[in-house]
C-alpha cells in the first residue's frame, strides 16, 4: 500500500463513520491493482485513476452504510446483480466481512476476473453465477432466497426491480444506487414497484463523500410474495419496463 491510498481511504471512511484494520485495507488495495491490471485486456470500467477508484467504486460501494446502518451486525444474504467489476458487492464483503455475498453478471470474462480477486483477497462465503437475473430469478434455489438485493447497474428503476426483486426473502431489500436527480424516475416506477410486491421505504440523497457527485439510495422493502409471472422472458424488463 501506498501512503496516499490510505490517506484516500481512510478519509472516505471517515465521512461513513466506519473504520478497517490493516488487513482490510490491504485487501482493497490488492483490489484496486488487480482492476487496473485486469483493465488493460478488458473492459471493466473507465475509471482507473486511484482517487477515483477510491471515491467512486470503494466509498460509493460502501455508502450502503447510509441506507442501512447496521450492515455490519448482522449476517445478511446478499445478491448484487449486474455486479461488473465486483461493485458493490466485493466492497461490503471486504468491510463487512460476515455478510454473505452472492455475485451476479451476464459476461463469462467478469465472472473469471471475479473469481481472480475473490481468490487473490482471500475472501469466503462469497459465490460468482454467470447468468442473466431473469433467469436467476426464476430458479427456486435463487428465488426470494436473499435478505438484501444490491445494484449499481444503470437502468431505470422499474426495469432495475423486475430484475432484482425476485430474488428478495419478504420483508428483505432490494437497495438500488442511483445517481443525481431521481424524483421523475421514482414516480414513473411506483406502479412497476407495486406490481412486483414492493413498497419505496426510504430514498437516502447525499453527496458521496469527498466529491460533488449526487448519490441516492432508494430502500425498496418486499412486502409479499412475488407474481410468478415476474421477472419475464430474459430482454423484456429493458426493453418493455413494467
Amino acid at each position: 500500500m501506498n501512503d496516499q491510498f490510505n490517506e484516500l481511504m481512510e478519509h472516505g471512511l471517515n465521512d461513513l463513520g466506519l473504520s478497517l484494520s490493516d488487513g482490510q485495507l490491504q485487501q482493497f488495495y490488492d483490489y484496486y491493482q488487480l482492476l487496473v491490471e485486469w483493465n488493460k485486456v478488458m473492459n471493466l470500467t473507465a475509471i482507473t485513476e486511484l482517487d477515483e477508484v477510491v471515491t467512486k467504486h470503494f466509498i460509493d460501494s460502501l455508502s450502503l452504510i447510509k441506507a442501512l446502518d447496521d450492515l455490519g451486525e448482522r449476517d445478511r444474504k446478499v445478491i448484487d446483480v449486474g455486479t461488473g467489476a465486483g461493485f458493490p458487492g466485493i466492497p461490503l464483503k471486504i468491510a463487512f466481512p460476515g455478510l454473505k455475498i452472492t455475485l451476479l453478471d451476464s459476461l463469462s470474462k467478469r465472472i473469471k476476473y471475479l473469481n481472480e480477486v475473490i481468490n487473490v483477497l482471500g475472501l469466503e462465503d462469497i459465490e460468482t453465477i454467470h447468468g442473466r437475473a431473469e433467469d436467476y430469478g426464476r430458479m427456486p434455489s435463487y428465488r426470494e432466497q436473499y435478505d438484501l438485493c444490491v445494484s449499481r447497474a444503470v437502468a431505470n428503476i422499474s426495469t432495475l426491480s423486475e430484475y432484482c426483486m425476485p430474488f428478495v426473502k419478504v420483508g428483505g431489500y432490494f437497495i438500488s444506487y442511483k445517481s443525481g436527480k431521481i424524483e421523475e424516475e421514482l414516480k414513473q416506477g411506483k406502479s412497476a414497484i407495486k406490481l412486483l410486491s414492493g413498497k419505496t421505504e426510504d430514498v437516502v440523497a447525499f453527496l458521496l463523500p469527498g466529491s460533488d457527485v449526487e448519490r441516492s439510495f432508494v430502500k425498496i422493502r418486499k412486502i409479499e410474495p412475488i407474481s410468478k409471472k415476474y421477472p419475464r422472458k430474459a430482454g423484456l424488463p429493458s426493453k418493455e419496463p413494467l
